[in-house]
């Protein structure tokens, strides 16, 4: 009879990537874009016309998201694709929040030039809710666990896409109880559509599932070269 192997003698698998420490030189990019963040932060809470408010709701996320990549980044710096990308994400919140993401300018011009029946600048809020938020999931599967590239890693990073989503689309209807119902009906934003909630849903896994499918390779490379700057900085 075969005896069992103890737990504590099976060998554990490493994360591919070794671990990273963030440096003042490695904070030299996220920096320069939270400098050019900080103005247009400030400028569109001043004087949305939507008001400061909704314009909270709309960019608190966002915030939080640079706060905790802020709080991690000595034990944990990301790759500067990342840093790009959340900034990039940063700015279509604050658009969305300046205007109201059903009154966006950008959504009008595209509802009459393609005929559209609504202003369809929140489909691209919440497209862009999972494309690029999978580049931090996948990142830290990446870096932390042993996953490796292929099904499981993309299976895993679109289902936490769609997690965060979906715990989003809570978090709105929680907001809107709470708010008085102009306040409400202005943060959700959802036009008269009875399936928004499913829309947002599903556009933002479709977001995450094609960053994977047409820039996980270039992601992979910025996180290599982040590997790379850290152990010539090491040495």
């Amino acid at each position: 009879m075969q005896t069992a192997t103890p737990l504590s003698s099976v060998p554990s698998v490493a994360p591919f990537f070794p671990p990273v420490r963030g440096t003042q030189d490695e904070a030299k990019v996220p920096w320069i874009l939270v400098g050019v963040l900080a103005p247009i932060l400030v400028l569109t809470f001043l004087f949305s016309p939507a008001g400061r408010l909704n314009w909270a709701l709309e960019v608190g996320p966002g915030l939080v998201g640079i706060g905790v990549l802020a709080a991690t980044f000595r034990r944990f710096p990301m790759s500067r694709w990342v840093y790009v990308c959340v900034f990039l994400h940063v700015l279509v919140l604050t658009y969305g929040g300046y205007y109201t993401y059903a009154l966006t300018p950008l959504g009008d011009w595209a509802r009459d030039t393609f005929a559209l029946s609504r202003n369809p600048y929140d489909r691209l809020g919440h497209f862009v809710q999972g494309f690029f938020p999978a580049f931090i999931i996948r990142e830290v599967l990446l870096r932390s666990t042993p996953l490796r590239r292929g099904g499981w890693l993309n299976f895993l990073t679109g289902s936490v896409a769609l997690a965060i989503s979906a715990f989003y689309e809570l978090l709105e209807w929680w907001a809107a109880l709470a708010l008085d119902p102009e306040g409400g009906d202005k943060f959700l934003g959802t036009q008269g559509d009875i399936w928004d909630a499913q829309w947002d849903m599903f556009l933002a896994l479709c977001g995450a599932t094609l960053a994977m499918a047409l820039l996980g390779r270039a992601h992979l490379k910025s996180i290599e070269k982040l590997v790379t700057r850290a152990k010539v900085t090491s040495t």
